[in-house]
């Protein structure tokens, strides 16, 4: 279907458009953030529901029937236009995003800013639930999206395929202790989600001519295959959104540093400091 809604949307634009049968707002939040007041008719995706949850390698994507049972819970049909939010800048929302790619469902947008730039707007915020009719949901997987642990690996040597790790430089390095082995696989590239979002400006996303030039300094262009990741495909929900934005061929490595990092026979980096 066309989309109703811009890639991107604003607060003020979102109100705009609500309430419409064909627009379904959905709040990647927990449980109790969302107790304490969501946008008017949001319907919660917990974060739980968006990984497989199996040790260690805990982001992996779910099963095709978790899948099926979430979408068709929340009343997911293709003749919806889907807008996604979080409170914290955008990581689960670019996971959910990233997760509706691989099934197959494009028609969406991504809440600038999310619910803090919804309530600096003065916009309303309920407790009331709203509950759809739920569907029967049937999801096919699109692993085009998706690289696994021997993609990665086959990526190292490959310099058509840049991994942008997005976790953060202690991480990155391996000071910071995550998994059995830390650091970082090599030739992977360390820019940190929270770059992607403006902190003067609620979460929302930073400016992307800004975003493009960064990313570019860095090796990260539309000419290589990027694949990213942090450490369990949350983070990297953002990057992989603010990516594609970018119109970057980008896929996200769903296993992860859990995965990585904790697997017996991946190459690791270290930066000693």
């Amino acid at each position: 279907m066309k989309n109703l809604l811009p890639l991107v949307v604003e607060a003020h634009e979102l109100f705009r458009s609500l309430p419409s049968k064909h627009v379904l707002v959905l709040a990647v939040v927990n449980e109790n953030v969302f107790a304490e007041g969501h946008l008017p008719g949001a319907i919660l995706i917990r974060p739980d529901e968006l990984v497989r949850g199996i040790k260690p390698a805990i982001g992996m994507l779910p099963t095709k029937e978790q899948l099926d049972s979430v979408f068709s819970r929340i009343g997911l049909s293709d003749d919806m236009h889907v807008v996604v939010y979080d409170d914290e800048g955008g990581g689960w929302a670019g996971r959910l995003l990233w997760t509706l790619d691989v099934i197959g469902h494009t028609s969406y947008s991504f809440l600038n800013g999310g619910q803090i730039a919804w309530a600096k707007a003065g916009l309303p915020i309920t407790t009331e639930n709203c509950e759809l009719e739920s569907t029967d949901y049937d999801v096919t997987i699109d692993r085009s999206y998706i690289a696994d642990i021997n993609e990665v690996l086959a990526s190292i040597c490959d310099e058509e395929v840049i991994i942008w790790d997005a976790r953060a430089k202690e991480e990155y390095e391996g000071s910071k202790i995550t998994a059995k082995k830390n650091g970082h696989i090599p030739s992977a590239i360390n820019l940190d989600w929270l770059e992607v979002m403006d902190h003067n400006r609620q979460l929302k996303l930073v400016d992307l001519d800004y975003l493009r030039k960064k990313l570019e300094s860095l090796g990260i262009t539309a000419k290589k295959q990027v694949i990213t990741h942090c450490q369990t495909h949350h983070r990297s929900g953002l990057t992989y959104f603010a990516g594609k934005l970018l119109g970057l061929n980008i896929k996200a490595y769903d296993g992860s540093w859990s995965e990585w990092g904790n697997h017996p026979n991946t190459p690791v980096e270290k930066i000693e400091t």
